[in-house]
């Protein structure tokens, strides 16, 4: 027996389980109807372990994605990380949005919540962008962003595959619109990667302020900038966290939670927490709908 309730301040979906019902017997098709006009679907009352993580995930996904920032907790399934390695909080941001290989989908599950704080925290970017007000809607559509990023040879060979040549790494680039690299005397890569603050939505093709620039800005533009080399003011900042503040919905984990989120219309972030027990695994993947 499962209840659907809506999220106060976005367009997310609460699927509840009154009786532990395996998350593996929900209909693939009605899920994909509800993700596609919801954009986050929190799954609680399933009992979801890691393995039935990836298992879940796999119905609904064309490959999954690696991320050499975090922790595999299973030889066996690689794609299955820890996200706890620290415990400072996160500002809002789209997974891998600061690159060109911004992923579809994250699926997190919470073996572990922890005893104070740590709840991960989202914000639906399409309500962001109808909040911002006339200024900084005009100054986002008028002005693209450059993050700048830089990969060692180890970080580049994880995603290329070992065996992979600088030939390789070249081929990988050239195909992007928007990215300008450098290959260095080390054979690390320094990257610009130029786009908008503003995406469309992967279903409904709305605008969504859909982004990484919160979480990665610094007043110096170490980061990111604007593309025209102009830095961006803290006042910028200062007013988007504000809209931002009112639209956070909050997850308050428990044990056997799962969070399934569309990372072409969501953001999201965590609160500090001070307990190493906390277990938050998060599987990225492209989607196959």
């Amino acid at each position: 027996m499962i209840q659907l309730d809506s999220l106060e301040k976005s367009s997310g979906t609460v699927i509840y389980s009154s009786d532990r019902q395996d998350i593996l017997s929900l209909p693939v098709e009605k899920i994909k109807e509800l993700f596609k006009s919801s954009g986050l679907l929190i799954f609680r009352g399933f009992g979801v372990s890691g393995d039935r993580l990836k298992a879940f995930s796999r119905q609904f996904s064309s490959k999954f994605i690696g991320d050499t920032g975090r922790e595999i907790t299973d030889s066996k399934n690689e794609f299955i990380r820890l996200v706890d390695a620290e415990m400072h909080a996160i500002d809002p941001h789209c997974e891998h949005a600061h690159t060109p290989y911004r992923v579809d989908a994250l699926m997190f599950c919470c073996a572990v919540p922890a005893s104070q704080g740590g709840e991960t925290l989202f914000w639906d970017g399409v309500r962001v962008w109808e909040e911002l007000n006339q200024e900084l809607k005009q100054l986002f559509i008028s002005k693209k962003l450059v993050f700048f990023n830089h990969y060692s040879v180890e970080q580049w060979r994880y995603f290329l595959g070992a065996d992979a040549s600088i030939a390789d790494v070249k081929e990988a680039l050239n195909d992007f619109e928007g990215v300008n690299y450098q290959i260095n005397k080390d054979e690390s890569i320094s990257i610009e990667y130029h786009c908008s603050a503003v995406v469309k939505t992967r279903y409904g093709n709305k605008d969504a302020f859909a982004n990484s620039l919160v979480n990665l800005y610094s007043s110096e533009g170490e980061s990111v900038k604007f593309e025209d080399g102009s830095l961006i003011a803290e006042t910028v900042i200062h007013k988007i966290k504000k809209v931002m503040d009112r639209l956070t919905e909050v997850v308050q984990w428990q044990t056997g939670d799962l969070v399934m989120v569309d990372n072409s219309k969501f953001l999201h972030g965590r609160r500090a927490f001070n307990d190493n027990r906390r277990k938050i695994f998060i599987n990225l993947s492209s989607l196959n709908f």
